[in-house]
């Protein structure tokens, strides 16, 4: 018995199959991304509406899991699933007498200076923005280094 090995499909068709399954996903996230950047623009546009300048006193800042936040039951319920494990800025301070735990923008958070008297657009538990410091000019963010400089530290 002899047989004959014959190729049951060229690698043409398989490239042709693949590059259809790439095509297929490669579309499927843009929609997906469309939907998510639409939610993303609705939030900040909410965001902006309620906004309110409040004066607060920075007591800390940490980056902590929801569920050990502090923040309120209401709040932690609206987070999505995906988000709970994740770290968030989470900023301790006091609005008046009450002392809260805020959430705030990873922007803020970076520069946001702590055991400081300050002035935030709050919107609801959610800082937006800083507007100013007591006492000085609002810091300036540092400056991250790109992959060449953190190799090559130069003195």
């Amino acid at each position: 018995m002899h047989f004959t090995y014959l190729p049951l499909i060229s690698a043409w068709v398989v490239l042709g199959i693949i590059f259809g399954v790439l095509a297929i996903a490669l579309v499927a996230l843009y929609i997906v991304g469309r939907r998510l950047q639409k939610k993303q623009d609705s939030a900040q546009a909410q965001i902006e509406n309620s906004k309110q300048t409040v004066s607060l006193l920075v007591i800390d800042k940490k980056k902590l899991r929801p569920a050990e936040s502090g923040l309120p039951e209401a709040a932690l319920a609206q987070i999505p699933w995906y988000a709970k494990r994740a770290k968030m800025p989470i900023i301790k301070a006091k609005i008046g007498p009450q002392i809260l735990s805020l959430m705030a923008d990873q922007k803020v958070f970076d520069i946001i200076p702590v055991k400081k008297e300050c002035k935030v657009a709050l919107s609801g538990i959610y800082i937006a923005e800083l507007k100013s410091v007591r006492g000085g000019k609002i810091p300036e963010p540092e400056k991250k280094k790109n992959l060449f400089q953190r190799i090559f530290k130069r003195k």
